[in-house]
Formats: C-alpha cells, sequence, structure tokens
C-alpha cells in the first residue's frame, strides 16, 4: 500500500472474541498506527473508548489473524475467476459445451484462455483432442490448462503461433511451457490489470491478508510479476510478497522479489505424469520429468545463500524431494549449516515424502509450503494419487502430522488457481485429512495458514494477535467455538477452561465454514461484507 494513503484510523473492537495467545478469553481489541496495541477484557475497554478513533461493535463476531496464503498465481487465479473454469465440469462432453459458449460470448478476445479441466475426474478419463477443441472455438486461438497447470490442451490456431508444429496430446514440459507464453503474451495490460485486481478482491473477502505470489519466466513474464508488486503497493488490498523462479540471484533481487524461488521446478506434477519418481507411476511405464538435479539445487541455495536471498523449488515426486534434500546437504557443507538454516529456505509442496526426507527437513530448516486441499481433491482411495501411484504409495502423501511432529515450519497455501482461495476450506482439509494419520488439529492446521505464511518470510512478529504485532486480521460470522483435534485426549483437555486454550470455529465435514465481515491490513480496511 502507498505510503502517501491514510494514516490507519485508532480502533477499539469489542463484543466479540478474539483469538489471541495473549489473553485466551479476550474480546476485545485496540488497532493503533497500524499495529495491534492492546487486547483484553470487555471490562477493561471502556478505558479506551473515549481515546479512539472509532468503536466497532463486534456484536459476538469472532476477530482472527488474516490469512496468508503462502503459494498464489495472481494474475492466472484472477483470469480463471473472470474467464474460462472448468474445474466444475463433470464432463468431457460438458467442459466442451463450456468452450463453445466462451468462445461464442468472447468474439474479440485474440486468444481464449480457460483452466481447470481434470480428465481423471470424468467418465472415460480422456481430455478434449485437438480436433475437438477446434470444432468448439470455430478454429480460433485456446489455451486450455489442466487443473494441476503443468499440462494443456490447445487448438490447431494456437499452435500455429508457436514454431512447435501440430502436435497432439496435452503437451508438457517446454511445449506446454511455449504454447502458455504464447497464450499469456495475448493478454493486453489491461486485462492482466483487471485479473489482478480480481483475485485481490476475492482474497480480501475470504480473510486473506497476504499472498506469496509464486511467479517465473516459465509461469508469467516480468513485466506481469512486477506489476502486480506496484499494484498492491499503490492500492489498498492484501499485502503481496513476491517470489521470482529462476536461477539468477540479481534478477531476483532487481525485480523486487524476496527470493528466487517459488515454482523453481525440479520437477512437475502427479496429475501430468510428471512429477519425478523413484518407481514408475501405476499407470505409466515411466517415473516423469526430472528438470534440476542435486548439483543444480546446492549451486543455487549456495548463490542465495551468500546473497542474503531465500531460495525455494517447487518439489512434488519423492525423487524430486530427494534432489532437494541432497541439494541442500552439499549447500550446507559448503556454506555451513547455521546459514541454510537461518536463510529459511523453502520447498513447495513437497507431497511424496519418507521419515529420512522429513527428518532432514527439519535438520536443514526447509520451510514446507503445501496446500492441504490436494489432498481434499485427489486423496483417498479412488482419487488421482490413488489412480497414478497406487493405493499404498498414495496413503504416504502430504503427512502434516509427520512434518509437524519433527518440527518442520508449515506454511499453507491454495495454489491458486489448482485450488481455490479459500482457507477454512483449506485448515479443514488438514484437519480431516483423508488418511488419519496424517490429521493435524484444527489449532495446528490455523495456525499453518496464518503465523506459518509470516515465518517463512523470516517474521516471527506478525500472524498473531498480540500487542506490538502488524494489524492484519478479519472479522467472522460463525457459531460456537470449539477445540478439535485428532487425539479426542487433546480435545476434551484443550476445551477445558483451565487450558486456557482459545477456540476455533467448527471446521467438521459439513459444518458451515465461517463468513467474512471484515478484512483489515495494516489496520486498513480492505474488505467489508456488504450490508455490515
Amino acid at each position: 500500500m502507498s505510503e502517501s494513503s491514510p494514516a490507519p484510523k485508532t480502533v477499539l473492537l469489542r463484543r466479540g472474541e478474539v483469538h489471541s495467545p495473549a489473553d485466551p478469553f479476550a474480546t476485545a481489541m485496540v488497532v493503533e498506527r497500524g499495529q495491534v496495541a492492546w487486547v483484553g477484557s470487555e471490562g477493561a475497554a471502556d478505558a479506551f473508548s473515549d481515546g479512539v478513533d472509532e468503536v466497532v461493535d463486534l456484536d459476538g463476531a469472532l476477530v482472527t489473524p488474516a490469512f496468508t496464503d503462502a503459494h498464489v498465481h495472481t494474475t492466472s487465479t484472477g483470469l480463471a475467476l473472470t474467464g474460462l473454469d472448468l474445474s466444475d465440469a463433470p464432463s468431457l462432453e460438458a467442459a466442451l459445451a463450456l468452450v463453445r459458449d466462451f468462445a461464442g460470448a468472447r468474439p474479440d478476445d485474440r486468444v481464449l484462455l480457460g483452466h481447470g479441466w481434470d480428465a481423471a475426474r470424468w467418465p472415460g478419463g480422456r481430455p478434449p483432442t485437438r480436433a475437438e477443441l477446434d470444432e468448439a472455438t470455430g478454429g480460433r486461438p485456446l489455451y486450455l490448462s489442466r487443473i494441476d497447470v503443468h499440462s494443456a490442451v490447445v487448438t490447431t490456431a494456437l499452435l500455429d503461433l508457436t514454431s512447435l508444429g501440430r502436435l497432439d496430446g496435452p503437451l508438457t514440459a517446454d511445449a506446454h511451457h511455449a504454447v502458455r507464453a504464447t497464450a499469456l503474451a495475448a493478454i493486453t495490460p489491461a486485462q492482466r490489470v483487471e485479473a489482478q485486481r480480481t483475485a485481490l478482491a476475492r482474497a480480501a473477502s475470504l480473510g486473506i491478508g497476504s499472498v506469496h505470489e509464486c511467479a517465473g519466466p516459465e509461469i508469467s513474464s516480468e513485466d506481469d510479476f512486477t506489476g502486480l508488486l506496484r499494484l498492491a503497493e499503490e492500492e489498498a488490498g492484501p499485502r503481496v510478497v513476491g517470489y521470482w523462479a529462476e536461477q539468477d540471484v540479481e534478477k531476483a533481487r532487481e525485480l523486487g522479489a524476496l527470493g528466487a524461488a517459488g515454482d523453481l521446478f525440479v520437477d512437475g506434477a502427479l496429475g501430468s505424469h510428471t512429477a519425478c519418481l523413484h518407481r514408475p507411476y501405476t499407470d505409466a511405464g515411466h517415473t516423469g520429468t526430472a528438470y534440476l538435479d542435486a548439483a543444480a539445487v546446492a549451486a543455487h541455495l549456495v548463490a542465495c545463500t551468500e546473497a542474503g536471498l531465500q531460495a525455494g523449488f517447487h518439489a512434488i515426486g519423492d525423487a524430486a524431494v530427494t534432489a532437494v534434500v541432497e541439494g541442500a546437504r552439499a549447500a550446507a557443507e559448503k556454506v555451513g549449516l547455521a546459514r541454510v538454516r537461518a536463510a529459511r529456505h523453502r520447498v513447495e509442496h513437497a507431497e511424496m515424502l519418507t521419515p529420512e526426507t522429513i527428518a532432514a527437513f527439519a535438520d536443514l530448516g526447509l520451510t514446507a509450503s503445501v496446500q492441504p486441499a490436494f489432498d481434499a481433491l485427489w486423496g483417498g482411495e479412488d482419487g488421482m494419487y490413488a489412480q497414478r501411484l497406487g493405493v499404498e504409495r498414495a496413503r504416504a502423501l502430504n503427512p502434516f502430522a509427520a512434518l509437524l511432529k519433527a518440527g518442520v515450519p508449515l506454511a499453507f497455501g491454495s495454489d491458486s488457481p489448482v485450488t481455490p482461495l479459500d482457507p477454512w476450506g483449506t485448515v479443514r482439509a488438514a484437519a480431516f485429512h483423508r488418511t488419519p494419520e496424517h490429521r493435524v488439529s484444527v489449532r495446528a492446521a490455523f495456525t499453518a495458514h496464518t503465523r506459518g505464511g509470516w515465518r517463512a518470510i523470516g517474521r516471527d512478529d506478525a500472524g498473531v494477535l498480540v500487542p506490538g504485532a502488524p494489524a492484519d486480521y478479519a472479522v467472522w460470522r460463525t457459531d460456537e467455538l470449539v477445540v478439535q483435534a485428532p487425539d479426542d485426549r487433546v480435545a476434551r483437555w484443550s476445551t477445558d477452561p483451565r487450558s486456557g486454550t482459545p477456540g476455533l470455529p467448527d471446521l467438521s465435514p459439513g459444518a458451515d465454514l465461517p463468513v467474512c465481515l471484515r478484512t483489515v491490513v495494516g489496520g486498513r480496511t480492505v474488505f467489508v461484507r456488504p450490508g455490515e
């Protein structure tokens, strides 16, 4: 947000529930100069009422730290929100009908853009062919990314704008990067800004106060990245922390990135058969795609550590995670373990872990930036993970409880538009993981989605409502607060008033999720629900 914008008001919030470790029974909070100044009881709030600019009557609402989504692709999220979204298409036929309608409604678009198809969930399991898409679009250029954004189907007209020739089938790896670059180059600056504003507004409406933009040359463009950072600085909305995924430390610094990190691909994705595995896919005769080896990982970690920047990698398959761990150990041998740990380097997704790689994450101080909604969408014995890997390997994915037990820092995100911006749904997905032994308490999941994102960028003083912390918070309409944990003994003790454990909304499957009434970033209101 711009430094020239008005100073935030001094505000007293009272007659609610304030989720704060400073006072587990707090009902009121004072915000001053963009920071939390005080939290406490209703009786003590009277002493502040005459010295503030505004008094907000919470009327029983819940106040929590704002969420941080630690892995977002903002422009792509906005394009999905304003464009063609196939994530709910129940079949190939339905998807083609949506493409046909979208093409008819957008006659002036130079390239048609869509996202979210998932043939693994359709009857027959087949993606659309190039000929079918040519017919549905009337021969116009079309780019349709798979839900994991690691492969795409396109029309002949879009291929003709590249030097690839007329390839068939879903495109992956370099071919996919080429068609995506061609498609995104057709977006006008005005369309890009509209998409970014739409995505940030949606985030604010969901109680998200910060997003970590995971950009890079194979994902968007330098103009897209710097434009987003500039927009976030100039306009009220969620904070944007930028990562640039390129093995060029100086480039990341020049672009204003916090790190040469994010989606710096060590491998691809399970759904597209491009995540790199030690053993072949159950439904394919290969082990996926490796983009970086341990030596390349080590070199990048050394360069970033010496430059004082975060490094980070996209690693999903077990072979890719092994390459990151081996590379990090080699880097630690060169620059020292203490320096590697202090840098808080990141691993995005980190789905296929073993006890050995989990222990290495803890030893090396690597942050696991993970997406619980992946399990909700693709987990279970009949899900995509089981199709790709078999049930036994699929059960081992996304072991959040083991990561927490080992002391690995967790930061939760969505990877939007892969899965939607949905913070409470994300917390629910971690607490009710499809594999029971991987479940964590709602409190631990909530912490990973609030304070965890701040810790991932080196800020230990934020993401929690205590005096001196940034006043990034959200106000929620919700039902009775409870304590939910995988171990019922823990839940019973935590609910006991003697434990001093603040409650959170009931996130049991089927229960209504909280509704965001207001989002505040740095003491400035960035969202108010209409009618409130």
